[in-house]
């Protein structure tokens, strides 16, 4: 056989060039020698035969026959057990080298193979397992090229029916058959039925079975995912048989021995359970998509293998199994695609992560069992009292023995090692490859713990990079296709929108299936990471699930799940904060998550918190924050640790925050609280000193931190300025919250309060100032609460950052810049404004220091902003301290001193407003008197740039005008139809008029100075109309307020002006500090009105105008005020001398003083008011022709003028009235006029009568009168006293009476020249006139007071404030005066009808009457004489009138008057004072002669022209008065009496002379004369009489001088007598009388005897002519006739 074998192949060799190809075809012969070799059973040939069957296969020349004998015969060396390893061999080479070997041959091979695996032999068994799984790999390798072959053909699969047919093969080409019915029977196999192609078959393991469907499943996933039959087999066999061989694991209980059921319960097999978890893993990872139902069973049971009473092996291998999936996140997206998110499904995903979290817990909670090494004996020592020992290196704590720790975890006294499981993302597992293991190995402890750690690490890392990278992939597609979208091109415009909007869609998609991936984990996952976060050791394992916790939040975070962000960020939180810290914190922002446990499809996850016992290094120890705090709290290096993943998430993620920068925040403001950082400047926190918490204390491995932590800190803010306006808005928020809870915390104490908050706002707010019009409302609204608030460290840290950011704000280079952007600017002051709502002075000295600051700095342009700052200043209220006060106007007067040129006009007005209201503040005196100064500065400043201003205004007021216009509305502003300039002017004296009634008189004196002044010097820039405003809303306001402020003040008296100042006594009451004002305001006013009265008089209402000044100056004349009164009268002079216009036609007769012209007064007052010197005085004809073009003043008419006198008049008259009527009742207080008062007033009365003489009436002479009587009986107070009257002995007149006089006089020159009307006014200016002469006599009364004559009056010098006691004045020099003027008065005008008809002579003779008849008893002798040649000088004017008008009866009643008035005179009842000296009396006799001698020329002589009844008694007189009436007492007083011995002489003469007189024509008068003689001679004789008997009584005795003197003197009257009667005509002489004279010849006869020789003398006289009475006595008829 050999040999022609050999033959074939020469030949082959020979014929044909491709010997391989040749041989092939022959290949059944050439092999048939080499099968027989092996047939023969002996080694040697067997291993020739297999070489070179071999190297005839690797050469490819066997054909499919040779190859069916080949293995054949390789079966029979097989069941003969020969040469198992080169059988194999062979095998091996058959199969690999080409596919000639198929269907029976290759199953047969196959075969053969899988019965040596079984054999005895160890290397047999090992080899033909390799085979196996070569062969195995080959079959299906086949399918694969097979597939490339005909990839270009398409054929269409017919679909597989059902599992009917189990050779359904008919479709599948040839290899694919082949490994079509392999794998079927590998399932048949491993589920221990018989197997269908592989005939022959004598015995199979499971777990060889596994591991082949295993690597096939592994390495050929094409294959069954590209042929359906294949799909078919997996879902049919291949998940069946899974599910079957997992039972035992599923029922397995640990540790419940007896069972329920009856049949024992299959304990759980390692090898086949590891197998098929291995399968699972294949299946899973890649035929998910096709056997989605079988995999949702894998997968529930892979969570169901971790249950904590499965054992521990299994759950080791379930959650390797686990991981593998947990590395790809893809797969883990289908899942959760595939289940979570279907409706009916089985949470998948949910419920791996829950599992993997409950194990991790479980691991905790259950002390693993049946494992030796389960408790170390460390774990005794560590739990307790190590804390304390050496503290080797920071970080790692010190164990017992000082060993180092391995990495672990620790919870609850469970320790659990962390050992070095796998690379980052890679699944290598450890139990899942310990494929020769048969018994279950044990497990190291912490190995499972390590596992799942690193699954959930792998979990999240996979699922974020996934998410994350898919959405910054969507998003850089949206931005590009929006870019593109705003193309010009059309089509490519359309194309994009189209792609745009699928693209959304498959984002939308996609995001749902991110979100509910997230949605599902995010709560085991949480779970699981919190647990171990608390019980990790060590820094590494804190590390990564920290960082695990980060992405998680930050991707929760992107895709906006709310809930899962937070409560990811409030893990990391809490972890931050010490043990028991956190809860109270983050309670409130997350109780909802701290206390629930989730319950996830019937498996609960609690959340654990965190345990007590933290076995780290405690690195700080610090106060915790809270309201109350109990004792200290420590900070480990973890919580650092955690602190510095929080700042990290912050940093990079805080975009995606939002919401919770609340808990961020809150922790970190916790944290920095505990570790004692302190704001600084610009909100930076800086390590507070350790003085600031005596508790905080910081080991050196933290104090190299801190300031890291503070840079990353305030970097983290500085970060700020890249997150979007959203995510600010968050951030602003957040830190707002926050900030309202530290407020909480510090109301109602001032421990120190948390400033993180506020510090951190501010910071913020500076890195974000590019766009801080979006932020701005809420930073500052917030701050601003924040500046609100009781405690004062909070407040003024509120007040720091508000106002840094305000400067910041200012001095930011914005784009546009402020000046272009007003309403940025405006925005940027506003909050400035808002500060001033807040009382506390703190804040708003902040505030005051940070406008100064802006004035100083941005001074130039703040521009519209200027009425916010302005507002300010000026929202400062006098209770708020001095310093706040003082701060404010610091900032005004920089403001009035730099930049009024720079501000819009628009703000003058509310400067002028600021101004004032400083003037207003009473905490500072110096403060208001400045600012009145400032006042004055701004109104020059007004005046200097009067037409800019005015122009700007004007311009500004239109656009206003045609605002209010647009909206119907009226404009409306103060003072509105004056034009805007005047408006400035008019808010500039309305502040200044209000500060004139500050209660202050210093600030009253200074404004009301202000305030004049610049009314006169600038008054002029006023136009006409203003003036009207000035009057009366400003100048007559101001008038009426004084008026009432000084009417209502108080009397009480000012003891000092505070401190040491003394107040001058006329200063010292609150009344009199108003009179000053009063008077300083009516002084201004009349002074206006004075020199601007060519401006004033054109406006219409001029004369409403002047009543309203008279009545205030009627007011204040009438006040109870001295000074007020007498400085009312002056401004009442001062308007009274402005000139009434002049006609040519009439020249004025008023005295020149009061004529002065216009042009001087308005100049002098302008330039000398107030001292103040004037740029500008205008000449007065330009000011005139700018208010009325060229012509000059309009005059206005007479009758106008007249009113305004009159009405002057009728003030006056009111004035004088009420203030000169006595007071009803009289007590201490009574208010008495001064006497420089009523001068002053009388003084007035000139001047005016000159307007007002035309029309002056009888009625108003009477009024005049009235006052003047008034005025005069004034008594004045013994203290004023000395300075009116020099000394009581001088006779003077006060001012007072010489004004009085000076009227009258004034009145009566005018009376002279005027008409016939006017003089009948003559009798009252006498009646006037004799009323003050009576004062001589009888001073006036002055209502019920008590005076006292000026002698007896004490002045007070001694007690000084006693109140005074009234004087009445010495009214003698002033009646004598009066007396004086009515003699030259009616010398004047004796002869006028009026002074005739109304007795004006017997007026004054009654007047005279009575210091005539008072004589001696006169208060003054000077006044009896000037009265009785007062008397004199009348008479001898009116007698001769009253003897021209006798026939009229008009002087009828003067008659009696005068006799009696004779008669008093002469016969006076006074007796002369004792002092008299005898020249006085001859004087005095002599006076008495004068009028004796008068009778006698001026009356007697004209005796027919008067009454009988007057002449009789005339008569009756001159009889008293020739014989001496002595009294009949003889006493020593009566010896001094001195006759009258000159009148009585006189007397008797002139009586005899009329007597006797030849011209007496009546009986009447001739019956007169001898009645008188009769009475003379009766008289006579009893003269003699007495005398006798004295004489004879007295014996030696001479009389008494007087009795002596009259006895000579009645003798001498008689010799006279009988003289007369012989001169007479016999027949005018009565027989009676003759008789008479007879009879007295006896009684003289007597006298002889009488021993006086001056007697005897005249008695010689006397008797001598009695001889002429001698004649013979005749008859009686002669008697008759002689």
């Amino acid at each position: 056989a050999a040999e022609s074998g050999i033959i074939k192949v020469k030949t082959i060799a020979a014929r044909n060039t491709d010997i391989l190809a040749a041989l092939k075809e022959n290949s059944s012969e050439v092999v048939q020698p080499f099968l027989m070799g092996c047939g023969t059973k002996e080694p040697k040939i067997t291993q020739l035969c297999l070489a070179a069957i071999q190297r005839l296969m690797s050469h490819e020349v066997v054909s499919e026959a040779a190859a069916g004998n080949i293995i054949n015969m390789l079966w029979q060396l097989m069941e003969n057990s020969l040469e198992e390893l080169k059988l194999l061999q062979t095998v091996l080479v058959l199969l690999t080298t080409n596919t000639v070997v198929h269907d029976e041959a290759l199953s047969k091979a196959i075969v053969l193979c899988f019965r040596l695996h079984f054999t005895k032999d160890n290397i047999t068994n090992n080899t033909a397992a390799a085979t196996v799984r070569q062969v195995v790999t080959v079959v299906f390798e086949r399918v694969v090229a097979e597939d490339e072959r005909y990839k270009g053909t398409i054929d269409q699969p017919v679909a597989v029916q059902g599992n009917s047919n189990r050779r359904s093969v008919s479709t599948l080409k040839p290899c694919a058959k082949d490994a079509y019915m392999l794998f079927q029977d590998l399932c048949q196999l491993v589920n221990a039925d018989a197997p269908y192609w592989l005939v022959g078959m004598t015995e199979m393991t499971r777990t060889f079975g596994l591991e082949l469907l295993e690597s096939v499943l592994n390495d050929f996933p094409q294959v069954f995912l590209q042929h359906q039959e294949f799909s078919f087999l997996l879902k049919e066999r291949v998940c069946p048989l899974v599910i079957k061989l997992f039972s035992p694991n599923i029922k397995f209980r640990q540790g419940s021995s007896t069972s329920s059921s009856p049949a024992p319960v299959e304990k759980p097999y390692f090898p086949i359970c590891m197998r098929l978890l291995r399968v699972v893993s294949v299946l899973i990872k890649q035929f998910y998509s096709l056997l989605v139902t079988e995999c949702e069973i894998f997968l529930s049971l892979l969570v169901k293998f971790l249950d904590a009473d499965k054992p521990q092996w299994l759950r080791a291998v379930a959650v390797e199994s686990i991981h593998r999936l947990c590395v790809q996140p893809q797969l883990l997206r289908s899942f959760c695609q595939s289940y979570d998110m279907k409706q009916h499904s089985t949470k998948v995903f949910r419920d791996i992560v829950n599992a993997l979290g409950s194990f991790i817990q479980s691991l905790f909670l259950v002390p693993s069992t049946g494992n030796a090494s389960a408790t170390p004996s460390q774990t005794g020592s560590n739990a307790s009292g190590n804390t304390g020992s050496a503290q080797t290196n920071p970080g790692v704590l010190g164990m017992g023995g000082g060993a180092t720790v391995l990495p672990a975890f620790e919870y609850r006294g469970t320790w659990i090692p962390i050992l070095n499981v796998t690379v980052q993302g890679s699944a290598k597992a450890t139990y899942l490859e310990m494929l020769d293991k048969v018994e279950p190995p044990t497990i190291p402890e912490g190995y499972a713990m390590s596992v799942a750690f690193h699954c959930l690490l792998d979990l999240v890392r996979g699922i974020t990079t996934m998410i994350e990278g898919e959405l910054g992939e969507a998003e850089t597609i949206n931005q590009t296709t929006t870019e593109t979208t705003s193309l010009p091109a059309q089509s490519s415009e359309q194309q994009d929108l189209h792609s745009v909007s699928d693209q959304s869609e498959k984002e939308l998609v996609s995001r749902a299936v991110w979100e509910e991936m997230v949605n599902a984990c995010w709560c085991g996952l949480l779970a699981a990471l919190s647990l171990l976060l608390d019980a990790s050791t060590d820094e590494a394992a804190t590390e990564n699930i920290l960082k695990a916790e980060l992405t998680m939040a930050a991707l929760c975070g992107r895709l906006g799940l709310v809930t899962s962000r937070d409560a990811f960020i409030t893990a990391i939180c809490k972890g931050s904060l010490p043990p028991h810290y956190a809860l109270t914190v983050l309670n409130s922002t997350t109780a909802a998550l701290s206390s629930k446990s989730y319950s996830i499809q019937g498996q609960n996850v609690q959340m654990i918190s965190p345990s007590s016992e933290s076995h780290q290094q405690v690195v700080a120890v610090g106060q915790p924050l809270a309201l109350q705090p109990q004792g200290t709290v420590m900070l480990t290096s973890k919580n650092i640790q955690c602190m510095r993943t929080l700042l990290n998430l912050a940093h990079c993620h805080g975009a995606v925050l939002g919401t919770s920068w609340q808990l961020v925040l809150a922790t970190l403001q916790h944290l920095v609280w505990i570790l004692g950082l302190k704001p600084g400047v610009g909100g930076a926190l800086k390590p507070g000193r350790a003085v600031e918490g005596p508790s905080t204390v910081l080991t050196t491995a933290v104090m190299t931190d801190l300031p890291v932590i503070s840079n990353i800190l305030s970097r983290l803010f500085e970060s700020s300025q890249y997150l979007d306006d959203v995510s600010l808005h968050h951030l602003i928020n957040a830190l707002c919250s926050l900030s309202l809870e530290a407020m909480d915390m510090a109301y109602g104490n001032n421990k120190e309060p948390s400033l993180f908050a506020v510090a951190k706002l501010l910071e913020t707010g500076l890195v974000n100032m590019h766009r801080i019009e979006i932020l701005w409302r809420p930073l500052t609204g917030h701050l601003l609460e924040v500046c609100q608030h009781p405690n004062s460290r909070m407040r003024e840290w509120g007040a720091e950052a508000l106002t840094s950011l305000i400067k910041a704000g200012l001095t930011f280079s914005h784009d546009p810049p402020l000046s272009q952007n007003q309403r940025l600017q405006l925005l940027l002051l506003n909050p400035l404004k808002e500060l001033s709502n807040i009382s506390h002075p703190d804040i708003r000295i902040k505030q005051l220091e940070c406008v100064l600051q802006i004035l100083q700095s941005q001074g130039d342009s703040l521009g519209p902003g200027w009425p916010l700052v302005l507002g300010v200043m000026g929202a400062i209220r006098s209770d708020q301290g001095e310093s706040l006060i003082r701060t404010a106007f610091q900032c005004l007067q920089l403001v009035v001193t730099d930049f009024l040129p720079t501000m819009p006009c628009t703000c003058l007005q509310i400067v002028v407003e600021v101004a004032g209201s400083f003037g207003l503040h009473n905490q500072e005196l110096n403060i208001s008197l400045t600012s009145i100064g400032l006042l004055w500065n701004i109104s020059d400043y007004f005046f200097q740039r009067g037409e800019v201003i005015e122009k700007e205004l004007n311009k500004e007021e239109a656009v206003l005008q045609k605002q209010a216009e647009e909206r119907g509305v009226m404009l409306n502003r103060p003072f509105h139809p004056a034009p805007p300039f005047d408006c400035l002017w008019l808010c500039l004296y309305a502040k200044l008029g209000e500060l004139c009634v500050d209660p202050r008189p210093a600030v009253r004196k200074s404004a009301g100075q202000t305030l004049f002044s610049t009314i006169g010097a600038h008054g002029t820039l006023l136009q006409h109309s203003t003036w009207h405003t000035v009057i009366w809303k400003v100048l007559f306001h101001l008038l009426d307020r004084v008026r009432e402020s000084s009417t209502t003040a108080d009397k009480e008296k000012i003891e000092s002006g505070g401190g040491n100042i003394l107040i001058h006594h006329s200063r010292d009451t609150a009344e009199k500090q108003w009179a000053e004002t009063w008077v300083l305001t009516l002084a201004g006013v009349a002074r206006i009105f004075n020199t601007r009265r060519y401006l004033l008089q054109p406006l219409g209402d001029f004369s409403q105008a002047w009543d309203v000044l008279l009545d205030h100056i009627q007011s204040a004349a009438l006040s109870k005020n001295n000074e007020v009164s007498l400085a009312a009268l002056k401004s009442f002079q001062e308007i009274l001398q402005i000139v009434s216009p002049v006609r040519d036609s009439e020249k004025p007769d008023t005295p020149p003083a009061i004529n002065v012209s216009v042009p001087v007064v308005v100049g002098t007052t302008t330039a000398t008011s107030l001292g103040r010197s004037f740029m500008r005085t205008d000449s007065i004809g330009e000011r005139i022709g700018r208010y009325n073009g060229s012509e000059p003043p309009v005059i206005t008419d007479e009758i106008e003028d007249l009113n305004l006198w009159w009405a002057a008049w009728n003030s006056w008259y009111r004035i004088g009235s009420e203030s000169t009527r006595p007071p009803i009742t009289c007590d201490k207080l009574t208010f008495i006029p001064s006497q420089p008062f009523l001068t002053a007033l009388i003084q007035i009365f000139p001047a005016l009568y000159q307007h007002i003489k035309t029309g002056f009436s009888m009625d108003d002479l009477q009024k005049l009168g009235v006052i003047l009587h008034g005025a005069v009986s004034v008594p004045i107070s013994s203290d004023a006293s000395p300075f009116i009257l020099p000394s009581y002995t001088e006779a003077v007149l006060t001012s007072l009476q010489e004004a009085v006089l000076t009227a009258l006089d004034v009145l009566q020159k005018a009376i002279c020249v005027g008409s016939e009307s006017m003089q009948i006014m003559y009798p009252a200016i006498f009646d006037q006139l004799l009323a003050f002469v009576e004062f001589s006599c009888k001073p006036p009364q002055y209502g019920q007071l008590e005076t006292k004559h000026i002698a007896n009056a004490k002045y007070n010098q001694i007690q000084l404030f006693a109140p005074a006691e009234w004087v009445a004045l010495n009214y003698v020099p002033f009646a004598e005066r009066s007396l004086e003027v009515v003699v030259d008065l009616y010398q004047k005008t004796a002869c006028h009808k009026a002074v005739v008809t109304e007795k004006v002579l017997q007026n004054i003779i009654k007047t005279l009457r009575i210091p005539l008849s008072l004589k001696y008893s006169c208060p003054s002798e000077s006044t009896w004489k000037l009265a009785v040649s007062s008397l004199l000088k009348v008479l001898s004017i009116g007698l001769p009138v009253a003897r021209q008008h006798a026939s009229s009866g008009k002087f009828d009643s003067m008659w009696p008057e005068l006799a009696n008035t004779f008669e008093d005179f002469l016969f006076t009842k006074s007796t002369p004072p004792d002092n008299l000296s005898i020249q006085e009396f001859q004087k005095n006799e002599s006076i008495d002669v004068e009028v004796v001698q008068l009778i006698s020329t001026e009356i007697l002589p004209y005796a027919n022209f008067i009454p009988k009844e007057f002449v009789g008694q005339i008569m009756t007189m001159l009889n008293k008065g020739s014989i001496h009436s002595q009294s009949s007492s003889f006493t020593e007083a009566e010896i001094d009496i001195r006759m009258r011995e000159e009148f009585s002489k006189v007397c008797f003469e002139t009586l005899l002379q009329f007597s006797f007189s030849n011209k007496v024509t009546t009986p009447q008068e001739g019956y007169i004369s001898r009645m008188a003689l009769s009475v003379l001679l009766k008289r006579s004789q009893d003269v003699l009489h007495r005398y006798i008997e004295d004489e004879r009584l007295s014996g030696k005795c001479p009389l008494p001088r007087q009795q002596v003197t009259e006895i000579i003197f009645v003798l001498k009257a008689v010799s006279t007598l009988i003289d007369s009667l012989k001169k007479t005509q016999p027949e005018n002489v009565d027989a009676n009388t003759w008789a008479q004279v007879i009879a007295l010849y006896p009684t003289l006869v007597e006298c002889i005897t009488c021993s006086s020789s001056e007697v005897c003398s005249a008695l010689k006289e006397a008797l001598v002519p009695f001889k002429d009475f001698m004649h013979p006595p005749a008859s009686k008829v002669q008697n008759g006739e002689s």
